[in-house]
């Protein structure tokens, strides 16, 4: 599993100087860290945001589930304590608040990294 360590706060600030375009970019990385480590995926990195950006943002709120499930799955893998946190990314996607999926999202791939 090769993941890349990424400074969580820094990508929120460049996500909100570029008006979200940076954003893109790091959803782009996150959908594919969990992609490449083969955990029930639907859809390749690049496909994910291009049914993201077609459905006006619906395809994502169905991504952060299986993104959650994804990341369980890996944490109980290499005994990292994490809880189911789907419905959670769901009801913030739901919310608006998809940034902070991505920032929890990715603080769980860099214990991932860091662990190796």
């Amino acid at each position: 599993m090769q993941l890349q360590e990424r400074g969580i706060a820094l990508y929120i600030i460049l996500s909100i100087i570029t008006c979200g375009i940076f954003g893109i970019y790091w959803y782009y990385c996150i959908a594919s860290d969990l992609y490449n480590n083969r955990h029930n995926i639907p859809t390749t990195p690049v496909l994910t945001i291009v049914l993201y950006i077609v459905t006006g943002g619906i395809y994502g709120i169905f991504v952060y589930y299986k993104w959650g499930q994804a990341m369980t799955a890996l944490c109980r893998e290499h005994s990292i304590p994490d809880e189911d946190r789907a419905i959670l990314y769901v009801i913030l996607a739901l919310f608006g608040f998809s940034i902070i999926n991505m920032a929890l999202i990715q603080n769980d791939l860099n214990q991932l990294a860091r662990i190796g």
